[in-house]
């Protein structure tokens, strides 16, 4: 907010300009939504950046869809790239990220599907799980401010083992932050589809599906995801803990266990789910374009100006 000189002027002391707001440490804060290396790659940006709010194009090419089969592993275990699904899941070159220094357990981008622009949710769980922090939440609830200004209809990737607890966390008043996303998606106006990719847990995965998984124009899954009210081997630690515990054989204690975790799970696959009516579909990978343009594009009107929405607000939170 101010240069070395005022800032001594204040009596505040003296610092290089460096020390005062370097752009590292801008992009981490959430500051930046793009950082580029020069002025030549900003002109890029800023051009690239505002054609999302001008509307479709025309021309499009996207990546063979049967990629998408790969970057889920098999093992529920193991972490992968979901910038590799984005990539692959949208139009050939058409993603750009905002803010990714910030919130970094959430992917906040945009980009194009057959031309449209659409704004792009997706957890990370290449950070602290994909588990959804103050920052995150944030960040994401602003986005979806964005996209519902400007009327863009909006993908969410869920992969997420839910909201992040505990006491360092409460300390970030992690309630209200967390609030929005269910304020902001509870009132939206433009479109929006969620796809399971793995885990959808808890409060965390209402959250990236618009507050349930029956507010959104469509939910769907792949046949690698998983539904739970929390972790599955922390709610069998929770509901069977005392069973458990009074089963003195180590070995007949783990055996115990594993059949219980393996039941909750296929209690919570994505076949089961959808056969309980909580979700729309379970569908194959790469198939996830067809029926995102379905949910997405197949009622929408679009006009000169981008998409139709009458319920634009006026100004975007600026944080």
């Amino acid at each position: 907010m101010a240069g070395p000189s005022m800032i001594e002027a204040a009596g505040l002391g003296t610092f290089h300009p460096s020390e005062v707001s370097p752009v590292s440490m801008q992009s981490r804060n959430g500051v930046v939504d793009v950082l580029v290396a020069d002025e030549a790659d900003a002109v890029a940006a800023a051009k690239k950046y505002l054609a999302y709010f001008q509307g479709p194009t025309t021309t499009w090419e996207a990546h063979d869809q049967r990629l998408l089969r790969r970057p889920v592993p098999e093992n529920r275990k193991r972490v992968y790239d979901v910038r590799t699904v984005l990539t692959t899941l949208f139009d050939t070159d058409s993603v750009m990220e905002l803010r990714a220094g910030f919130g970094t357990t959430v992917v906040t981008a945009l980009a194009r599907l057959e031309g449209q622009p659409v704004g792009v949710l997706a957890n990370n769980p290449a950070v602290l799980g994909g588990a959804i922090d103050a920052d995150a939440a944030d960040k994401a609830a602003r986005f979806l401010h964005l996209c519902d200004t400007f009327a863009i209809p909006v993908v969410s990737l869920c992969d997420t083992p839910g909201f992040m607890v505990g006491p360092e966390s409460e300390k970030q008043a992690t309630v209200r932050h967390f609030s929005r996303l269910f304020v902001l998606a509870g009132h939206l106006s433009t479109p929006y589809a969620t796809v399971v990719l793995r885990k959808a847990y808890g409060l965390g995965a209402m959250a990236m599906a618009a507050g349930s998984f029956h507010n959104t124009s469509m939910t769907l899954a792949w046949p690698t995801a998983e539904f739970g009210p929390m972790g599955l081997e922390g709610a069998v630690r929770l509901t069977a803990g005392s069973l458990l515990d009074s089963i003195e054989d180590p070995a007949e204690r783990k055996r115990t266990n594993d059949e219980l975790v393996a039941l909750a799970y296929q209690r919570g696959s994505a076949v089961n789910t959808a056969s309980l009516l909580e979700i729309d579909e379970v569908i194959d990978p790469l198939t996830t374009r067809a029926a995102l343009r379905t949910a997405l594009l197949a009622g929408a009107r679009p006009s000169k100006d981008g998409w139709v929405n009458s319920r634009r607000r006026v100004g975007i939170d600026t944080w």
